[in-house]
């Protein structure tokens, strides 16, 4: 089982995480978000990251506010591997765009959107089925995904936690999920046991 930990800030995170064997990490570079970071502390991050892990290791910018292509520069300028493109802000034309700057796409989206589901229906790499609710922390039954049929590389996030995060794969059975509330001590604040009992349980499913 695929596991990204997002909204990371501190050094001592991304050891945790890297440490219980999470795939990715990611950093979260929205003006509203509580996670948000600079991009000194961005680049620090990365940086953590690129020394703790090995080449494997995919490394994420999260945006849900700033023009594509801007991302998409950002992404490039500090050193992210990937760049998750969030909301309902972002049509297949900015995916395009973000594209011609930077390789490696994932959308992010919910099913209150009525999205569509196909992976890679806007070029990205990956899909990501979020919550109505971002970062809120907001369970959502996840039950009927299981029966969308949906194919290839796509996380489950929304209220995931170490203790219900394996009977959300077992219901939705996504190929990742993804976690950043759900292994918090406050708003922001990452507690890092937490992290990894979360890897742990979510690895232990497959």
């Amino acid at each position: 089982m695929y596991v990204k930990v997002c909204g990371l800030k501190t050094v001592d995170a991304v050891h945790a995480a890297v440490d219980a064997g999470a795939d990715a990490i990611g950093v979260v570079m929205n003006e509203t978000s509580a996670r948000a970071v600079g991009a000194d502390v961005a680049q620090t991050v990365v940086e953590a990251a690129r020394a703790a892990g090995d080449a494997t290791l995919d490394i994420v910018l999260v945006v849900n506010d700033k023009a594509a292509v801007e991302a998409a520069e950002l992404a490039s300028e500090l050193g992210f591997t990937a760049l998750q493109l969030h909301g309902r802000r972002y049509a297949a034309d900015d995916f395009a765009a973000a594209a011609q700057v930077f390789g490696t796409l994932w959308r992010a989206t919910s099913l209150a959107h009525d999205p569509p589901l196909t992976v890679g229906a806007y070029g990205e790499r990956r899909l990501l089925l979020d919550a109505p609710k971002p970062g809120s922390g907001e369970r959502w039954d996840s039950s009927g995904l299981a029966d969308l049929g949906l194919t290839g590389e796509w996380l489950l996030a929304g209220g995931l936690t170490p203790d219900n995060v394996a009977d959300a794969i077992a219901a939705a059975r996504p190929w990742g999920v993804d976690v950043s509330s759900g292994v918090e001590s406050a708003p922001g604040v990452k507690d890092l046991a937490a992290i990894g009992r979360f890897v742990r349980a979510a690895k232990a499913v497959s």
